[in-house]
Parts: structure tokens; C-alpha cells; sequence
């Protein structure tokens, strides 16, 4: 079963500038909700309970978010304002998070391998928050339909979905054998390849189930595109040793590292879920 999850969360957020000069762009609020709370939120719903956060200089709102605030919930005790912090109570009592830094900025690959010691060996989630997701309504969220397609299979899946082709560059793009609708499994992965190079245009999203040699295959992964070591190549060397899946999920994905799709998923979710549960 998944019972961990990965969050990198170490990045500097500069398409946010100067928004995320002192604020983790994780922190960032959907409406009301920071984007990383979603993420947790989307993890504990497909029966996760135990979040490992990589992070870096500068992130410690995140750490604080995940913890008690005394001094506030003693301010608004016996006010109206109690129920505004029911979510985040809620996900603190009933899950654990731990924390570990990554010093220097070396990629994805380099950022999951840090988090090793949270991880252990165990299968487990990554989630990028700044990957705002959202299931078909009433169904399951994505992590909870990879979540069961891995108690299925018992190998690494990536989330992936249709990009237009002139943005493959943007991506991890994925070649594979399709196995049922919407399950592919994987023969090639190519770091943010150009149009005329990209295998396909289905795009890996932040979203992926790991199993535990992914650590081994990382250490030894020589850096990649831009210098870094890219989770993309690690897992193409697992996909030749063994299985890598992509699934193409049900639902809807908004890219909220970027300041257009953040702004359309702040819209769609106050009109969506913010007011209908008023």
C-alpha cells in the first residue's frame, strides 16, 4: 500500500516575483487554501497519511502551516473564525509530516533522492503542488486512481495528459505501448524535448507513484538537461530494467507554476467549490 508521500517543495517560485521573494509560491492561496494543502489534501484522500516535505532556505511557512498555531486558535476561540481552520486541523490530527532540506538545487531526480531518509523503503507519491488537480466530481481525486492502478500492477506510474505539441518543451514526454484506455507503458522519456524531437505529445504531470529502486537509479544518474538530475532519466532506466507506466487520469489539471494557470484555477475553483460550499 502508499502510505508516504514526496513533496519538493525546495524551489524558488521566480515566475511568482516579487510575490515569492518571502513566501514559498506552495503557500500561495487557491481562494482561501494554499496550493500545497490541496496536494496534501488530494494524498491523505487516496489513503496516505505519512508526507515528507524536501525543502529549502526561505520555506518555513510550509513547516509552520503543518503545525498548531497557539497563539491564533487562542485569539479566534469561541468566534465564528474556529471554522475557518477546520481543514487544516483536520489533516494535522490525523496525519504526520516531516521535513528535510535539499542544499542545493539540482533538479527533480536530486530533490526526490533527498528525501530518501523520510521515504525509506517504501513505494510512495511524489506530488508537485504547483500541479493544481482535481478529479471528476464525485470520483476519485488523481493520486487515489494511481494509487489503485499501482495495487494492481506494483510499479512506478506517471500521471501524464495531452499538451499541445508546441509545448513538449515545457515537459517530460513519454513513448509507449498502449496496455488498456488511457495506460501506456512506457518505451521512451525525453526531458523537455523540442517539438520536432518529443516521442509523443503526452506530458508527465506532477503526480507519480514510486517504488523504492528508484533511489539506487537516481544515485547513479548522471545530470541531465540544464545541469540537473532529471527524475525523467532515472525513471526511463527503470522503465528498460523492469515497468514504468504513464496514465492518462480522469480529471482536470492546471499548471499554477505559471501565473495563467493559477489565475484559472483560483476562477474555477471559487466557482466550482468555493461557492457552492457556502
Amino acid at each position: 500500500m502508499i502510505k508516504k508521500c514526496l513533496f519538493p517543495v525546495a524551489g524558488y517560485g521566480t515566475r511568482f516575483l516579487p510575490a515569492t521573494k518571502a513566501m514559498p509560491k506552495e503557500i500561495l492561496p487557491i481562494v482561501n487554501k494554499p496550493l500545497v494543502q490541496y496536494g496534501v489534501e488530494e494524498a491523505s484522500e487516496a489513503g496516505v497519511h505519512e508526507f515528507g516535505f524536501v525543502t529549502g532556505r526561505g520555506k518555513r511557512a510550509i513547516e509552520d502551516h503543518f503545525d498548531i498555531s497557539y497563539e491564533l486558535e487562542h485569539q479566534i476561540a469561541g468566534s465564528g473564525k474556529e471554522d475557518l481552520l477546520s481543514s487544516i486541523r483536520d489533516l494535522i490530527n490525523h496525519n504526520s509530516f516531516a521535513f528535510t532540506r535539499q542544499n542545493e538545487m539540482k533538479g527533480l531526480g536530486h530533490a526526490i533522492l533527498t528525501g530518501r531518509n523520510l521515504i525509506g523503503d517504501n513505494p510512495f507519491a511524489v506530488v508537485l503542488a504547483d500541479d493544481f488537480c482535481m478529479g471528476p466530481e464525485g470520483e476519485d481525486g488523481v493520486l487515489a486512481q494511481m494509487v489503485k492502478l499501482y495495487n494492481q500492477f506494483r510499479c512506478s506510474i506517471v500521471a501524464i495528459e495531452e499538451v499541445p505539441e508546441d509545448e513538449t518543451h515545457k515537459y517530460g514526454v513519454i513513448a509507449g505501448e498502449p496496455m488498456k484506455d488511457g495506460l501506456y507503458r512506457i518505451t521512451d522519456m525525453v526531458e523537455k524535448p523540442a517539438p520536432e524531437d518529443a516521442p509523443s505529445n503526452l506530458a508527465i504531470i506532477g503526480r507519480y507513484i514510486l517504488t523504492p529502486d528508484i533511489f539506487e537509479i537516481i544515485e547513479n544518474t548522471p545530470a541531465g538537461k540544464n545541469g540537473e538530475v532529471q527524475i525523467t532519466d532515472a525513471l526511463l532506466q527503470q522503465a528498460k530494467n523492469g515497468c514504468v507506466l504513464a496514465y492518462q487520469f480522469k480529471g482536470r489539471r492546471f499548471d499554477c507554476g505559471s501565473i495563467d494557470g493559477f489565475v484559472e484555477a483560483t476562477n474555477y475553483v471559487y466557482e466550482n467549490v468555493y461557492k457552492k460550499g457556502k
